[in-house]
């Protein structure tokens, strides 16, 4: 016998259409948001869902609420932190452009004063490029966390006990599951259930209108 579970990410926010670090903030989904959402509703309208999961942020939450409307069979509803969105710390509620932008001023102005001054272009090059160094660590590196928040192996080292959790209990009870989860707690749950390989992991792009699923054999 097996069992499935149902992999989403909640529809796209207005942080999320604006280019913004969003983490923990518990910003709302736009319309075209709500409408990812019904698309996922009915692309498993007809699957069996018993259990759902959501991380506790209204993204997540407004997302499996449309899934739901078609599965009067789910009868329980589980808030869990451990899905959660990563957290970008003081990163929060900045633009990426905001953060490119002050990041390029604060090297220049270190540039000159270590080593005199640059020809402009010179300087906004170099300054551009260190910037999107930066910018590529704090938003997309395993291991080092942007100020006061999460790196993606802080996130995998939660979710890793969740997927054990959740193992035993689909085998105990013998559930199909759906988890509205967020673009970077998706990360480690594909890793683990589709054996990717930590460099696959970090080139994933989740959608925001679409599913994967998992068979569990019980």
């Amino acid at each position: 016998m097996k069992c499935h579970i149902y992999l989403f990410r909640h529809g796209l926010t207005h942080y999320n259409k604006h280019g913004w670090f969003t983490g923990h903030i518990d910003s709302r989904m736009n319309e075209e948001g709500f409408r990812n959402a019904r698309k996922i509703a009915k692309k498993l309208k007809r699957k069996k869902i018993n259990v759902a999961y959501h991380s506790g942020l209204k993204r997540s939450k407004n997302t499996l609420k449309e899934v739901l409307k078609f599965h009067p069979e789910c009868k329980e509803i589980i808030e869990d932190a451990r899905v959660i969105e990563r957290c970008y710390g003081k990163l929060q509620k900045r633009s990426h452009k905001e953060f490119m932008g002050e990041m390029e001023s604060n090297i220049s102005k270190l540039i000159e004063r270590k080593y005199g001054k640059m020809k402009r272009h010179h300087k906004r090059k170099f300054a551009e490029r260190l910037a999107e160094d930066i910018y590529d660590i704090y938003h997309r590196s395993y291991d080092l966390p942007p100020p006061g928040g999460e790196s993606i192996g802080d996130v995998e080292n939660r979710v890793k006990p969740f997927i054990k959790d959740l193992l035993k209990k689909i085998r105990r009870e013998k559930i199909n599951v759906a988890i509205s989860a967020h673009g970077n707690s998706m990360r480690p749950l594909r890793k683990y259930f589709e054996k990717l390989s930590t460099r696959e992991m970090m080139e994933l792009e989740n959608p925001y209108d679409d599913y994967f699923v998992y068979s569990i054999k019980v």
